[in-house]
């Protein structure tokens, strides 16, 4: 997944989940690795670093 494209999904995650989206995002990244769908973890890592990068610094 690209970054624009993790972008486009951080902003609809956050927009869903409000501050749980980072959470979110790291549950389904957990969840892909589990099953062994490590193409989809690293989607949804990149997903999760994007939420954390928009939530800015300071934000538990």
């Amino acid at each position: 997944m690209d970054a624009i494209k993790a972008s486009e999904y951080a902003r609809a995650l956050y927009s869903a989940h409000g501050d749980k989206a980072e959470a979110e995002a790291a549950q389904k990244m957990r969840q892909c690795a589990e099953a062994g769908r490590d193409s989809e973890a690293k989607d949804w890592k990149a997903v999760r670093q994007a939420v954390r990068a928009m939530r800015g610094p300071n934000q538990a």
